[in-house]
């Protein structure tokens, strides 16, 4: 007798393998997307006013918990009718700091922003134009949507804030081409 007692043992064994395997996977929590809502609310809490048309993101930003408290640190003019606002989580473990692009209007021109969250010329002549250097070791933070990875790579260009630049793991065997942020952090896809 084909498929007896002992082939069922085996596919209810198999079944009961299978769902124990995805089950802790799928109840797994996700990093949940900052929107630009909450951060139009933020720039607008620091005095800046901006609506959620007016905010654009250079790259999608996640937190760990789904309405982290955001806050502004700093809003500084980036040309014609736009300016540069680094927003980040009042508590830093739930995201990472990100840069957003404001576009303002004839009602709400870059030149005013508050000073309490401009940026002082002063502090941005002392500032170096490179975030990070050519030859020098950084931090590369590779996001995909289940999997969150740091490593340590050696910059291959100079970069700015807000550029691409390429680097390499420390053995010199994999190129990445990232996206530089503020703080000298890379930020990558997988």
């Amino acid at each position: 007798m084909y498929g007896g007692p002992m082939m069922q043992n085996r596919s209810i064994l198999f079944l009961i393998l299978s769902a124990a395997t995805v089950l802790p996977v799928a109840a797994a929590p996700g990093p949940y997307p900052i929107t630009a809502e909450r951060i139009a609310t933020a720039v607008t809490a620091s005095g800046f006013q901006v609506s959620p048309d007016q905010v654009s993101m250079l790259t999608k930003a996640v937190a760990s918990v789904a309405d982290p408290e955001l806050k502004v640190s700093s809003i500084a003019p980036g040309g014609s009718h736009r300016a540069i606002a680094r927003v980040e989580c009042a508590a830093a473990e739930q995201c990472l700091p990100f840069i957003v692009i404001l576009h303002t209007t004839g009602d709400n021109p870059a030149n005013a922003i508050p000073s309490a969250v401009q940026t002082s010329a002063a502090s941005k002549s002392q500032a170096p134009i490179f975030a990070v250097r050519a030859g020098k070791p950084a931090t590369l933070l590779l996001d995909s949507d289940h999997v969150h990875i740091s490593l340590s790579v050696i910059c291959l260009e100079n970069g700015a804030p807000g550029q691409t630049i390429r680097v390499s793991s420390r053995d010199r065997r994999q190129t990445y081409t990232v996206q530089v942020t503020e703080d000298g952090t890379l930020r990558g896809r997988l």
